[in-house]
């Protein structure tokens, strides 16, 4: 085992919305790799109608062929649903280099695994997902305690990355898992909902830029997951003040989906404030910094997104506000919460995530605090088309004077270009050149000696080309 160290419990690792692979009677039908993310889009494109989701779904499953197969192992985008992803792999072979994990190994019936990434399909609803999570944990966990000895009082840690939080909350709150959780580390989980799954519902998704024109509307509007996804909070900006989803119109969607969803945050809301018994621990790490749509205006049939709440711009990690990333009822500065300035997607690989991680599941019960480097908000466009500069702006928490650079990666993590920043009062911008078709993570850092006193924050980019 060397320096690995045992963890004694049994963990459970699960991803956010379009992080697992998908496959459609046995073939595969979401599964981007590296090196293959427009292909994959366009494969995910031609099987969109079967892939849509019946009416009056609810939390049941379709029964349409559709199974999840595994955790996402690299760079993923969906260009205009919720948001790009860099991927598990990272996570998931840091927590088997630094832990002493047994992970469930195909022929060999006899291991008993306590390392368990478990993809789930995130079309479903919350509910149905939960419920299905606790037909594979427990087993797992009955197992892994039947060996008796220093197993014998095991029991489950989660660590969830966005939607995969929710899902992990239901389980624990509604369907039992309470009693056997110890821990629950969320990544940029939107407890309470997220301003860009109401933009996409209500503008829709859809591309129609050079041959792209790839609309998802009408498969998003079909899956209870995304509505799940709506705000909680009051988030609409009417005369009388901000309203929340159920005390106003909102254009486009079904009232009884909306009511549903908010139900599904009510009903886990009410476990909580219940429960009585069974404590367990949850870590919310919080993406900070970054410019997040945080509430909106209706206007007709349409919605325009605003990134301020209440005069007050109180950012995020460019897609779940940083007042929803925190557990409902939890003190907006509580000590349990571990702010990382980075963007959502990236919250998975970031080293600090990692550290905290290593800590929680290391330590006894101490309060972690973020990292005290300087931190960045980074903005840039998710898709341009193949031959346009990708501009890259970055502002540097305090006004402080650093030199930054963009270290442009491609799928298969190799390094394309590094550009140094220019600065403007307190903006600093870059433009990439162009790039060929292909999904890039760009790596915004500090540069020679003030690479360690910055924290880095990774966003990626879709670069779509005419020969697609």
């Amino acid at each position: 085992m060397g320096s690995q160290t045992v963890v004694r419990d049994v963990v459970v690792v699960l991803p956010g919305i379009m992080g697992s692979t998908l496959s459609k009677n046995g073939k595969l039908v979401w599964a981007p790799s590296a090196g293959a993310v427009l292909d994959a889009i366009a494969t995910f494109g031609r099987s969109i109608r079967e892939m849509t989701l019946p009416n009056g779904i609810g939390d049941h499953h379709p029964n349409d062929g559709v199974e999840p197969v595994g955790l996402m192992p690299d760079l993923h985008l969906l260009p205009g649903l919720w948001s790009a992803h860099i991927g598990y792999g990272k996570l998931l072979n840091w927590l088997r280099a630094r832990f002493h994990f047994i992970e469930p190994t195909a022929g060999k019936p006899d291991l008993i695994p306590n390392l368990l990434p478990i993809a789930y399909d995130w079309r479903l609803s919350n509910r149905y997902n939960g419920r299905r999570l606790k037909s594979i944990v427990e087993p797992a966990l009955e197992r892994w305690r039947a060996q008796g000895g220093p197993f014998a009082d095991a029991k489950l840690i989660f660590i969830c990355h966005s939607m995969g939080g929710l899902v992990a909350r239901w389980y624990i709150e509604k369907e039992g898992g309470a009693g056997i959780t110890r821990k629950l580390v969320t990544l940029g989980t939107p407890y309470r909902g997220a301003l860009n799954a109401l933009d996409q519902l209500v503008n829709g998704v859809k591309k129609g830029i050079g041959p792209f024109a790839l609309n998802l509307t009408s498969f998003a509007r079909s899956l209870p997951s995304v509505h799940q996804l709506l705000p909680e909070y009051a988030c609409i900006e009417s005369p009388s003040g901000l309203l929340k989803t159920t005390e106003t119109t909102i254009p486009e969607l079904e009232t009884a989906m909306i009511n549903d969803a908010m139900l599904f945050h009510d009903e886990v809301d009410q476990a909580v404030a219940t429960r009585t018994a069974d404590a367990y621990d949850i870590h919310p790490i919080v993406g900070t910094r970054q410019t997040t749509w945080t509430t909106a205006r209706v206007f007709g049939k349409s919605l325009q997104p605003m990134e301020t709440i209440g005069d007050e711009e109180e950012g995020g990690d460019a897609t779940v506000p940083r007042l929803s990333a925190i557990p409902k009822g939890t003190r907006p500065d509580s000590n349990i919460i571990c702010f990382i300035a980075d963007q959502h997607g990236a919250l998975q690989s970031n080293q600090a995530v990692l550290d905290q991680i290593e800590a929680i599941l290391t330590a006894k019960p101490t309060v972690y605090r973020a990292t005290t480097r300087l931190e960045l908000g980074v903005k840039t466009e998710p898709v341009v088309l193949v031959g346009e500069r990708i501009t890259v702006e970055a502002r540097v928490v305090g006004g402080k004077r650093v030199t930054l650079q963009a270290k442009v990666m491609n799928e298969r993590g190799k390094t394309v270009s590094t550009n140094v920043f220019r600065l403007l009062e307190d903006l600093h911008t870059v433009e990439v050149e162009t790039l060929p078709p292909g999904a890039y993570r760009i790596m915004v850092e500090g540069v020679g000696s003030m690479k360690t006193s910055v924290a880095p924050v990774a966003c990626t980019v879709l670069v779509w080309g005419g020969s697609q």
